[in-house]
């Protein structure tokens, strides 16, 4: 971490998990609120919080792909439930 509070290598930002990613981007928003920062120092923070939004955004996306897919997957079968839902005609 730099003296800013910011990853010095933000192209590593893409590796970041989302949690991680959610939050670096809760203590950069708290930072940022907090003030007495520099001018300098409000623009990186913020740029970071840029950043750090993006892959949140990505992760969320991805879960929402993987969601809709497996919820169409019954439909595909017919409407169908799948075997081992947990359900049971007793």
């Amino acid at each position: 971490m730099t003296d800013d509070g910011t990853t010095a290598a933000a192209g590593a930002t893409g590796t970041l998990g989302y949690e991680q990613a959610r939050d670096e981007l809760i203590e950069v928003v708290r930072r940022l609120e907090a003030g007495g920062t520099t001018l300098e120092e409000s623009l990186a923070l913020w740029e970071r919080g840029e950043e750090l939004a993006k892959v949140c955004r990505h992760w969320l996306e991805g879960a929402r792909a993987r969601l809709d897919a497996a919820l169409a997957a019954p439909a595909e079968n017919g409407g169908e439930p799948t075997a081992g839902n947990g359900s049971s005609n007793g």
